[in-house]
Parts: C-alpha cells; structure tokens; sequence
C-alpha cells in the first residue's frame, strides 16, 4: 500500500467469459468506478465486500488485508467492517425500516439505536417510512433505507452499488447532496458504481473507468474527460467532437 492510499486492490477473477484483472486504491477522497454494463463493476464491489472470492489478489483497507490469496486470508463479510448497499438492497424482510437502520448501529435495537436511526432516516427523506416492512416499500424507498443503514454502520469501507438509480430526479438530487456533504464530513473510504456524472461531479470523485474487466483509464473526472480513451468514457462526460487517446496499455 502507498504512503498516500488507504484502501488498495489488486484482484483477479472470472466471470462466465469474463476475465477481472484490476488494480486500483483510493484514499479518503471517494472513488467513481464507471464502465459499461457487463464490465465487471458489481462483481469487484462484491469481491471487496466478501460475498464472492476472487482466484488470486490481495485486498487492504487501512492496515487490515481482508483478503490475500498468497497466505490464505479472506475475512468473512461480517467482519471486514464494509458497509455496503447492493443492487439489490439488501434489506432484512422481518425488520421494519427502522429497525433494518438500527442494525446498522447495533444488534440490540437499543433506545440509542433507535435514536440514530430515526435521524438517519430523517437526512435521507425517509423518516415517514420508520415501521413499514420492507415489502410495502418502493424501490426508491428500499434504497433510502440500505443507504441509511451503511452510512450509520461506521464502517472502515463504504460500497455503493448505483446508490441513487432507483430513485426519482428530485429525491435523487436532494439526496446526491446529501451524500456530499456527508462523506465530505466523515472522511471515509468509499467506491461508488454509478452511471451518472452529476454523481461524479458531486463527490469530486477520482474515477477508475472499467471496461472488459480491465481498468482503461482512470483520474479526476476532468483529467478523464478531457481525454477520453473510449467511446464509452466520450459518451458519459458527453465529449463532443474530440479525437479519442490512447488507452492504457
């Protein structure tokens, strides 16, 4: 790990024809990974988070690996302390909003977690939904609440997996804010798959571009967008007219 990275990871893995070769770090700036679907984007978040083990690399977030195939680690999820909010939400179906929130502090449903979680909920325009089941809630809502739930949890990493994409334009932009300036203020490590670039802008996100399971070009999202290597990577910061560069070799 450099002197400057807080998080770095160098994975390889397959999926179907697909073949993951990626070796990226961030610091406690957030980091963008944007690429075209079938990329490989959801499958390194799930490797990073330990729902699924790559077939060689090493993995370090802070001064812990989580994962290094050379000497056998591999953390299980509960206990590689990232928080991550997937595609799919994730949510208990027995908990209520709140109590899925409040898991996120504690186990013990505790008055204090109680507590925190109803103010989580309140920031992320959900407080309304505190004692619906998760079945009775929207996709856009089921979203809010997993977003609640890994903000809360204090873990070392965050995951987010397309963390605004179920909502509507107006949510998603209150929310995009919200997501601002709290990481701005909590200073954690955090990787974000999304398909947005005002969600990029908004995070003044460092971007890792992965495209056929490779990382092709990777910077500051006006570094990236002023040359572009792809017609994927003109086509997300819409470049118009502009020869493309060369791309990593």
């Amino acid at each position: 790990m450099t002197a400057s990275a807080v998080w770095t990871a160098e994975i390889e893995a397959t999926l179907g024809r697909l073949r993951l070769d990626v070796c990226l770090s961030g610091d406690l700036r957030p980091v963008a990974l944007i690429g075209p679907n079938g990329a490989g984007k959801t499958t390194l978040l799930r490797i990073l988070a330990g729902a699924r083990s790559p077939l060689r690399g090493k993995i370090e977030i802070g001064d812990v690996t989580i994962f290094d195939s050379e000497d056998g680690t591999d953390l299980a999820p509960e206990h590689r302390r990232v928080g991550y909010v997937p595609q799919g939400f994730g949510l208990f179906p027995h908990l209520t909003a709140l109590g899925n929130v409040a898991f996120g502090v504690a186990a013990d449903r505790s008055s204090e977690s109680q507590r925190q979680a109803a103010e989580m909920l309140r920031h992320v325009g959900a407080a309304e939904l505190e004692a619906r089941l998760p079945i009775r809630l929207s996709g856009g809502e089921k979203q809010r609440v997993a977003l609640a739930r890994a903000l809360i949890a204090d873990p070392a990493m965050l995951l987010l997996d397309e963390p605004l994409a179920a909502m509507d334009p107006i949510a998603r932009r209150r929310l995009r804010a919200f997501l601002a300036s709290h990481l701005a203020q909590v200073r954690r490590p955090t990787l974000v798959v999304t398909h947005d670039l005002r969600d990029v802008k908004a995070l003044d996100a460092f971007v890792y571009v992965l495209e056929g399971g490779r990382i092709s070009q990777s910077g500051s999202w006006d570094d990236v967008a002023s040359k572009p290597t792809s017609d994927f990577v003109a086509e997300f910061f819409d470049v118009q007219d502009r020869e493309l560069s060369p791309g990593c070799e």
